[in-house]
């Protein structure tokens, strides 16, 4: 039995399912999917605003256990901005991820920049005095997911406390899965991610896609990167690794320790990633997956409020699917897509056609 825990903990459940564990979920959505696969599953305390709430996680997840004893304790998003959670989750389940040594080391801006000069890594120029002209610059939270919290430094409005600038860089979004053990990465593909702006959010996270390759020399100097990074932090188990590609280069952006929003357009049945995963943390041998054709994901937002989601017949290739009844806000994610195809033009294409087509199932109850 797996125990997960995330702010959403559908992919790693369907993970976890796909490898052959039953499986314990607390997250902050319980969508109807998630719990049919779960063989229990609890609200997290927190919000998507303020985070998990460190006070009430560990009564929490004890109710949800009882009198189980899960083989190990998987991690998804949601940690990396209070990472001593992860430190009090460890001294009462087996931890299968990162320490909270390990997040602080990667998720620090100052860090990360610090580890990328010493390897040698392009980073963008990071601070948290603001620079005297703005424009060029970005405004981040550290530990944010998911791109909301990312915005143009020249926008109106005060930052969140705690957040630093980064300069801008041009370019692709691109990300590399990898697999962390013995010292070493071991990359199990790239993607291609785009944003889903809104006014306040331009750089929101809208969805992915399956790369088939990279130019040998691009991925060859990735890896030799990750490598430098897992020699020096200590990494395990999979994690991701964020850049962004332009006519000024390749640069880093950030490390996710922790399996990301890429996992459901790379798991698979032949070579299950949790396993991987579990394997990695325990400093056995793993096995990289084979992949053939080119899957894509992307989130579905609403456009507007809704005061009471639809009982939908959800079809298939879609997930986190809403609670009949949810209240809603404009902006909030509805659903996950996801596509098949030849190519990653093909793919990209047919998720956004599917959202489309999706979308008036419950655009017409718009409050």
């Amino acid at each position: 039995m797996i125990l997960v825990v995330a702010i959403s903990g559908r992919s790693l459940a369907t993970a976890a399912r796909r490898a052959g564990y039953r499986v314990l979920v607390a997250d902050l959505f319980n969508d109807t999917d998630t719990c049919r696969m779960a063989q229990r599953a609890t609200i997290l305390p927190g919000s998507l605003h303020d985070g998990i709430d460190g006070r009430e996680i560990l009564p929490s997840l004890r109710r949800l256990v009882g009198e189980d004893r899960p083989e190990a304790l998987v991690y998804g998003s949601g940690f990396e901005r209070r990472p001593e959670i992860v430190d009090m989750l460890a001294e009462t389940f087996p931890l299968a991820g990162n320490s909270a040594g390990a997040i602080r080391r990667v998720k620090d801006p100052l860090s990360l920049a610090s580890l990328c000069a010493e390897i040698g890594i392009p980073h963008p120029e990071v601070r948290f005095d603001a620079p005297d002209d703005r424009r060029g610059w970005l405004t981040k939270v550290p530990g944010g997911a998911g791109g909301s919290h990312v915005r143009p430094a020249t926008s109106f409005g005060s930052s969140p406390s705690g957040s630093y600038f980064q300069r801008h860089v041009p370019g692709v979004g691109i990300s590399a899965l990898f697999l962390a053990g013995r010292g070493r990465a071991r990359v199990v593909g790239y993607s291609r991610q785009w944003s889903s702006p809104t006014a306040t959010s331009p750089f929101r996270y809208g969805g992915a896609v399956r790369l088939p390759r990279l130019p040998r020399e691009k991925g060859e100097k990735i890896s030799h990167w990750l490598n430098g990074l897992v020699a020096r932090t200590g990494l395990i188990g999979l994690c991701s690794a964020d850049f962004i590609d332009g006519p000024e280069g390749t640069f880093l952006l950030e490390i996710n320790p922790r399996p990301g929003a890429t996992l459901d357009i790379f798991d698979g049945e032949d070579t299950p990633l949790l396993t991987q995963h579990l394997r990695a943390v325990r400093g056995e041998n793993i096995d990289i997956p084979r992949f053939t054709g080119v899957m894509a994901s992307a989130v579905a937002y609403a456009a507007g409020p809704i005061p009471s989601f639809p009982d939908l017949d959800w079809p298939p290739l879609t997930a986190d699917h809403q609670r009949p009844g949810s209240e809603l806000d404009a902006g909030d994610p509805v659903c996950t897509v996801l596509a098949q195809a030849r190519s990653a033009a093909a793919a990209e294409k047919a998720v956004m056609k599917r959202i489309s087509e999706l979308a008036p199932h419950w655009e017409e109850i718009t409050g």
